[in-house]
């Protein structure tokens, strides 16, 4: 072999690597890649949620799996049901549908699994949806940034105008809409950039739509929230 081919092959291989590296911080790839019950489908130019899923409900059950509250792109490879028309949103709950009755509502967020879920007072889960945490480094601060983990409680909710006094760096104003704090600057909270990989500084980024069922149905000031790997 050629000194060019040679070289040819490795960059070849070094893009390859970065594809798949990239590829697998997502969550839909994961199950792309480790599940039979998954279609595996890489967007094409031109493709949007709206155009692949003209059903509303089929189209957020699909962003769930995928744990993406983003715009498709393409080149993304996303996770479909084979028998999409015949499944419903909690059988593909990262959470069980009881628990033990915990005699109030909480919420629990796990970062391994980017997802939250809503329990009742009786154990039985609502609602569940995507989530964003802490990604581990942050390079825009120079150091790690993790999502606290163990038990705490809502103390301050806000509305659709809730916005960060601290990110991007220097300036502050990142939209937070609806936003829950549970844990000193820590806070459940919509988002437009829920990727489908931990990618925040440390709150939890919710779909909008999930921050504002949560902010306004669901949870009360003192409501327990449980962030767990």
């Amino acid at each position: 072999m050629s000194v060019i081919a040679r070289i040819l092959l490795i960059l070849s291989l070094c893009a390859a690597n970065m594809i798949a590296y990239g590829e697998s911080r997502y969550y839909g790839a994961r199950l792309c890649n480790n599940s039979n019950d998954f279609v595996c489908h890489r967007v094409r130019h031109g493709e949007t949620w709206e155009r692949l899923f003209p059903d509303p409900a089929q189209q957020n059950l699909v962003m769930k799996i995928n744990r993406m509250g983003i715009q498709l792109e393409p080149g993304m490879r996303i996770a479909i049901p084979r028998n999409l028309d015949r499944v419903s949103d909690m059988q593909f709950s990262p959470f069980p549908q009881q628990i033990s009755p915990p005699g109030e509502k909480i919420v629990i967020v796990s970062t391994g699994e980017s997802a939250w879920g809503a329990y009742d007072a009786s154990g039985t889960l609502v609602r569940w949806g995507a989530a964003s945490s802490a990604r581990g480094y942050c390079p825009d601060i120079g150091h790690g940034c993790h999502t606290a983990l163990g038990k705490f409680a809502v103390y301050q909710k806000e509305g659709r105008g809730c916005f960060s006094t601290k990110y991007p760096v220097g300036r502050g104003g990142a939209p937070m809409p609806y936003c829950m704090f549970f844990h000193g600057g820590f806070a459940l909270h919509g988002s437009y950039e829920v990727p489908g990989y931990n990618a925040s500084h440390g709150c939890v980024r919710l779909v909008v739509d999930d921050a504002k069922w949560l902010n306004q149905e669901f949870v009360d000031i003192g409501t327990p929230v449980i962030v767990r790997q």
